[in-house]
C-alpha cells in the first residue's frame, strides 16, 4: 500500500480522466482559479487526497472545494459526502461545497466565499 496521501500513484489514471472531463460547472469555476488569478493562491484540479478526489485544492490554505449536482441530493450520497468531509478534516482540509448552478448564477457570491475561507495573508 501506497504511504503518500497526496496524489497517489494508483488514482493518476482517474484523475487524469477526470480532468479531461471536467463538468460544464468544473470548467467555468477553473476558468476563475487556474494560473493564480483568485488573489495569488494556486489550485490544484482534480487533486487526490488519501482515496478521495478533489475538484479543487488550495496546497497553501488547505481548502478543497467541490461541486455538488443534484445526485449529492440522494441520502446514501450526502451521507458518503459527509464521511469524505470528515476524514479530510482530520487531515486539516477544510471543505467548502457549492451546487453547480451558483456556478453560473452567482459566481460572485462563489469567489467572495471562496476568499472568505482564506487564512493565509494574500501573496
Amino acid at each position: 500500500m501506497e504511504n503518500r496521501i497526496h496524489n497517489r500513484t494508483s488514482l493518476k489514471k482517474f484523475r487524469k480522466d477526470l480532468r479531461n472531463n471536467l463538468t460544464p460547472a468544473e470548467v467555468r469555476l477553473w476558468s476563475f482559479l487556474q494560473n493564480s488569478q483568485l488573489e495569488g493562491r494556486k489550485f490544484r484540479r482534480q487533486h487526490s487526497v488519501g482515496n478521495y478526489i478533489l475538484d479543487f485544492y488550495c496546497p497553501s490554505e488547505k481548502l478543497a472545494i467541490e461541486l455538488d449536482g443534484n445526485g449529492h441530493l440522494q441520502p446514501s450520497v450526502m451521507a458518503y459526502d459527509e464521511y469524505r468531509t470528515q476524514y479530510l478534516q482530520t487531515l486539516g482540509i477544510r471543505v467548502i461545497r457549492f451546487w453547480n448552478r451558483e456556478i453560473f448564477s452567482l459566481p460572485e457570491f462563489v469567489l467572495d466565499q471562496i476568499k472568505a475561507n482564506f487564512q493565509q495573508k494574500p501573496q
